[in-house]
């Protein structure tokens, strides 16, 4: 991982990559769910922010710029961030909004509830 971030510790990775970077993504992807867009949508706005994050590197980490290695490894991890903020705010959406349609069976995950069936009188 060091080969594609030249010049810059560890320390360093993490903080911009892994903190900054990161809770951004979540966000997007949240406010992305929130507004009951597709994921794709959250896609685009991720592939933009690995740009602000290559920049950070870049002004607060001495990190090059124009990085091609760089930026592909930032932005898959937050495009994998953005689609987990994306995947549990959806589910939670799913679950309160319809709640007798749909239960809980994961922090990522929901199932249709079963169907009930009422009793006749007399039977």
């Amino acid at each position: 991982m060091m080969d594609f971030y030249e010049g810059e510790s560890l320390a360093q990775i993490l903080v911009i990559s892994g903190v900054i970077g990161g809770v951004a993504a979540w966000l997007t992807g949240r406010a992305i769910a929130q507004t009951w867009r597709p994921l794709w949508h959250a896609i685009g706005y991720l592939m933009l922010l690995g740009f602000a994050v290559r920049f950070a590197h870049f002004a607060l980490g001495s990190g090059t710029l124009v990085s091609l290695p760089s930026y592909l490894c930032d932005t898959l991890f937050l495009c994998a961030v953005g689609a987990l903020g994306w995947r549990t705010t959806r589910t939670t959406q799913m679950v309160t909004q319809y709640p007798w349609l749909y239960e809980r069976t994961g922090p990522l995950t929901w199932q249709s509830r079963p169907t009930q069936t009422t009793a006749t009188p007399g039977q």
